[in-house]
């Protein structure tokens, strides 16, 4: 009789799908252990919901910045020149039903195609049982959610139980006023004045989608800039944007309390200041009385107090890694809980691997997929290539998106790599003009001597398509000659990665003459 390899997948996000998805494809028995659905966080509550969201926020904001420019009238209501209202509004109930209904169809979608690939399905936590068996199999207790429990025997087990938001002790989420990433969905009203606390990359992508919804919002930030691990220069350009469009942003400053207070729902809210987000919500406040717990305050470090309608906590994650029974099995945990992995997703214990945000490794879908798919590969003895940081291209989905791929202009500054860079600004662009896009630019970094591409920054609408050029470059170590001298279509926004890439040649062959 024929062995199969058996496999144990314990999380559904994209590291637990995609596995399951090359084992299965491999000929491995495959069940995938998931206690809310596959797609994980990612799908559910994260990647997609928010990404959906922003689709909405993107047409509010590419109308209301362009319109006038571009020609465009709007006949019916629209407002006196004297009254900064907005022509358009948003049924934000109306946008988060939207926002469900799609995150459960990619998770169905996906469990159907794990299913498809031959994989089980159980719904249930997994948690691992200390000691491994004399053939090297090992043994996962699933605890199903009516209770009752089924042991499994695993030849690998593969970790991919990701992260949940990270909660301050005198801020807790109550899903209605003070909320963390995952509850905004439930919203059916547009917060009026929303207070964003933590500016990396979730509070700022939630910043600008709810600014451009027609919230009147305030981001606080305990660091000096927005997004202060990204490029110091598409930050500069994204804060300034903020600032413009009326954003308040409030750095250096460390929020420490969130509670719920009494009082109306907006003092001043953004019917004087930008006019209603619907013509409802503008009916709404003018009757609106104010009950006990209708606004909320935050208190900073320093002592000041800013309040608001609502309050988004997006001050980071905590890994999925608790009660699991990892570090009895021989798991070695960091101190921040992440587990421990090597470059093709193996831990320190034998047979059991582990992918996805719960390794703290790089929060992205595509790498948690690709930790998967390797370590599936790796066990079940195909060939494989150990993951490279350096080839991993990312996206901040603000308006505009920010999107980076190799080595960054802190390597550079840090003395990580020798490296030349330029930066062309978007404004000397013809489709960008022709579009009304003032804000942005393309900025790509190369070895000094062979003009090989390392890294790259695009910061414009739809950056995370545009990256893909500079990324395949990076990945394959083309060089800026490479891209100077391909076609690309006029008028388009990628001329611009051309035209960075041939001032860099240039530059190169001035020095070489």
């Amino acid at each position: 009789m024929e062995l199969v390899t058996r496999i144990v997948i314990i999380g559904g996000g994209p590291g637990g799908y995609e596995a399951a998805l090359v084992a299965a494809q491999l000929g491995a028995e495959v069940t995938v252990v998931d206690c809310d659905g596959l797609g994980g966080a990612s799908v559910l509550t994260d990647c997609v919901p928010s990404k959906t969201l922003i689709a909405t926020a993107e047409v509010m904001t590419s109308f209301d910045s362009s319109h006038e420019e571009l020609g465009i009238i709007v006949a019916d209501d629209t407002p006196p020149l004297e009254r900064s209202a907005r022509i358009v509004g948003v049924d934000l109930g109306k946008v988060n039903r939207r926002v469900k209904r799609l995150a459960l169809a990619q998770s169905h979608d996906i469990t159907a195609s794990v299913t498809r690939a031959g994989g089980r399905v159980m719904r249930g936590r997994g948690r691992l049982v200390p000691a491994q068996a004399p053939d090297g199999s090992r043994k996962v207790v699933v605890r199903a959610v009516d209770g009752s429990e089924e042991t499994l025997t695993a030849d690998a087990v593969l970790i991919a139980t990701g992260a949940h938001p990270r909660e301050i002790p005198d801020a807790q989420p109550d899903g209605e006023r003070i909320l963390n990433w995952t509850q905004v969905y439930d919203l059916d009203e547009l917060p009026q004045e929303l207070i964003v606390v933590g500016s990396g990359v979730t509070g700022a992508e939630f910043a600008g989608a709810y600014q451009a919804l027609g919230s009147k919002v305030t981001l606080v930030s305990s660091r000096d800039r927005v997004l202060p691990g990204e490029d110091p220069d598409a930050a500069a350009v994204l804060e300034d944007v903020f600032r413009r469009r009326g954003m308040n942003v409030m750095a250096r400053s460390r929020a420490m309390a969130v509670k719920r207070v009494p009082g109306p729902a907006s003092a001043q809210g953004p019917a004087s200041a930008q006019g209603p987000a619907s013509p409802e919500a503008g009916e709404a406040g003018a009757e609106g009385e104010g009950e006990a717990g209708d606004r909320v305050e935050v208190t900073l470090a320093d002592g000041r107090v800013i309040t608001g309608t609502h309050c988004l906590m997006a001050v980071g994650s905590i890994p999925n890694t608790a009660d699991m029974g990892l570090e009895e099995a021989g798991v070695r945990l960091k101190e921040s809980g992440h587990i421990w992995t090597d470059r093709v997703s193996r831990t320190s214990a034998p047979g059991v691997y582990a992918a996805g945000d719960c390794t703290g490794i790089l929060a992205l879908a595509s790498v948690a997929a690709m930790q998967g798919r390797i370590a599936m590969y790796h066990f079940l003895g195909s060939a494989v290539a150990p993951l490279d940081l350096k080839t991993v291209s990312a996206n901040v989905f603000t308006d505009p998106e920010i999107a980076t791929v190799g080595y960054s202009q802190a390597d550079l500054d840090n003395g990580l790599i020798d490296a030349r860079v330029v930066k062309l600004p978007l404004l000397r662009n013809p489709r960008a003009k022709m579009q009304g896009i003032r804000d942005g630019f393309v900025k790509i970094f190369c070895r000094p001597g062979t003009g090989i591409v390392v890294g790259g920054v695009v910061v414009s609408p739809r950056a995370s398509e545009l990256i893909h050029p500079i990324s395949i470059a990076v990945d394959n170590n083309l060089t800026v000659e490479q891209i100077a001298n391909t076609f690309t279509v006029y008028p388009s926004l990628s001329g611009s990665i051309a035209e960075t890439a041939r001032q860099l040649h240039a530059r190169k062959t001035q020095r070489e003459a």
